[in-house]
């Protein structure tokens, strides 16, 4: 099969063909593809030097999957385009909300490939891929009321200029120098910004909204969620402090086992010095992480966990492989 790569030369493009090569999905022929300044690039894969191609006079009939990773304007300009001669899994949220275009993440629906009207798959928001990972088995057990969760964002999320300017700015500010943002609307370093993309007439960012609404597209609609979302100075990986309701009760036992046995979740909670996960612990791992998990003393059928994993990794790279392996695997069957 031929796979190519819009968006190859940036943080999560280069991620996803690092997960290529570690799942050793055979390959045939790899286009990777980028705007005219990364033209000539040469990247590695798989032992062999590849050239990067002009994204604007690409011919997109090369590959029958291609993955698209260069953010939404990219996604709004050649998605499409692409989807009339490629299967296009697209990173993007420009697509996410569309009724026609399936959200997915594999180990929680992945029946919604079937029946592609536009030959477009969306990948949720990182950090929502993380969240219903977890949330899924829960719900299927014990029927989620409502969610309430606050998250702590890595630099990552906003690509490869935000993780640069953190470096820069630990390093001014440690020398007592002055900071003036470019990436972000505040400092940082030694910080916390409750700010993530635009805000909405109602107060809540897009950020916050998109975890609500890719969370009932992928799971059910009848779930209750309001977030917080929070970027901290952190290089790579999402955390998330979630608070959860069923409608049923449950016991901790049950909720350790059903997401240490679901697929993608590792539980690891020690309730000792040290014994959760953190978002560097989590780094370069494609697992979803859980830990401080505890009722809700003031509610009933109420639950509080954290939640951890590579946002490059689970919330992007990783999540548009594994659909890749589950078209391929349908395209066999």
């Amino acid at each position: 099969m031929n796979i190519a790569i819009v968006g190859a030369t940036g943080n999560v493009g280069r991620k996803m063909l690092e997960v290529l090569e570690q799942k050793k999905i055979p390959i045939a022929q790899l286009y990777l593809v980028a705007s005219p300044r990364s033209v000539g690039q040469k990247i590695s894969f798989n032992g062999k030097e590849h050239e990067v191609y002009n994204l604007e006079t690409y011919d997109f009939s090369k590959a029958e999957i291609t993955f698209f990773a260069a953010g939404g304007k990219i996604s709004e300009q050649y998605g499409e385009k692409a989807a009339k001669h490629s299967t296009v899994i697209d990173n993007s949220s420009f697509f996410r909300m569309d009724p026609d275009v399936p959200l997915i993440v594999p180990q929680v629906n992945p029946e919604a490939i079937d029946g592609l009207k536009k030959n477009i798959i969306a990948n949720p928001n990182c950090s929502t891929a993380q969240l219903v990972i977890t949330l899924k088995p829960l719900h299927d057990l014990f029927n989620i009321k409502r969610v309430v969760l606050s998250t702590y964002q890595s630099v990552s999320g906003g690509g490869k200029a935000q993780m640069n300017e953190l470096i820069e700015q630990t390093k001014l500010s440690l020398n007592k120098k002055e900071i003036s943002p470019k990436n972000f609307t505040k400092q940082i370093a030694f910080n916390a910004i409750p700010h993530i993309d635009v805000f909405a007439e109602d107060g809540y960012t897009k950020e916050e909204l998109k975890m609500v609404n890719e969370t009932k597209k992928i799971i059910d609609n009848k779930i209750e969620l309001t977030a917080t979302c929070v970027r901290v100075p952190v290089l790579v990986s999402h955390a998330e402090s979630v608070n959860i309701e069923f409608e049923k009760p449950f016991t901790l036992k049950k909720i350790h086992s059903s997401l240490n046995s679901a697929d993608g979740c590792e539980v690891y909670d020690k309730r000792e010095d040290g014994g959760y996960i953190t978002p560097l612990d989590a780094e370069g791992k494609n697992k979803t992480y859980i830990s401080r998990i505890r009722e809700d003393k003031t509610k009933k059928n109420a639950l509080n966990l954290w939640i951890v994993s590579d946002n490059l990794l689970r919330g992007a790279a990783l999540n548009a492989v594994e659909i890749a392996e589950l078209l391929i695997k349908k395209n066999n069957g």
